[in-house]
């Protein structure tokens, strides 16, 4: 997985047909034609930009996976794990980056059917070493577009590494131990692996 990329992977492809496109107009007919085809270059590398981030050392935090605004912050249902939790939902800015991160470090497992299964969520389940169950639901994005997944089930993730795309955003819901300790409220804005959503706490044995 890469992760010292400035532009999403999904949008190399729309780049350099762009870039093809105005440099092609431009060497066969002229500059000022071509402008408009800068322009979509331009509105493409907005649209997948893909930024690094400074993740902090905080192996007890759990980090935000996703650019947003909170929307909710309540005990729930974990509607893959059956547990009581702590659920974060995040709504993502058709303005923002739609790169997902990992809020965690820890192992990728493979999450059983959810109870309710309207609008198609993709589930993520992750697991630190000491056990601890976070469980990402990933929502379609403005254009219906399904979110792409990076990680393969039995995988180990970095905390703040890539792990997804939502094409123009869409709704992400994060559901940690019934224990933690939030750190956002609603309306909260949100950098993904950057930002903490909440805390774990480990009791002691």
């Amino acid at each position: 997985m890469n992760n010292h990329s400035v532009i999403a992977r999904q949008g190399l492809a729309p780049l350099l047909l762009a870039i093809f496109a105005a440099t092609g107009v431009m060497h066969f007919i002229g500059w000022r034609e071509s402008l408009v085809f800068w322009v979509v270059v331009g509105v493409v590398l907005a649209l997948f930009r893909d930024p690094e981030r400074e993740v902090p050392s905080s192996p007890m935090s759990i980090l935000s996976p996703a650019d947003g605004r909170v929307t909710v912050v309540e005990t729930a249902t974990d509607p893959y794990l059956k547990r009581a939790s702590v659920h974060v939902g995040i709504a993502m800015s058709p303005f923002s980056v739609f790169t997902t991160r990992s809020p965690i470090e820890g192992k990728v497992l493979e999450p059983p059917a959810p109870s309710d299964r309207s609008g198609n969520p993709h589930g993520v389940w992750l697991q630190t070493d000491e056990g601890d169950d976070i469980v990402l639901m990933m929502s379609k994005g403005r254009l219906n577009s399904k979110p792409q997944c990076y990680v393969r089930f039995g995988e180990r993730i970095g905390q703040g590494r890539r792990c997804g795309f939502i094409h123009l955003g869409g709704k992400v819901d994060i559901y940690m131990p019934e224990n933690s300790v939030p750190a956002v409220t609603v309306g909260s804005q949100l950098h993904a692996g950057t930002d903490a959503i909440a805390r774990l706490v480990r009791t002691a044995t």
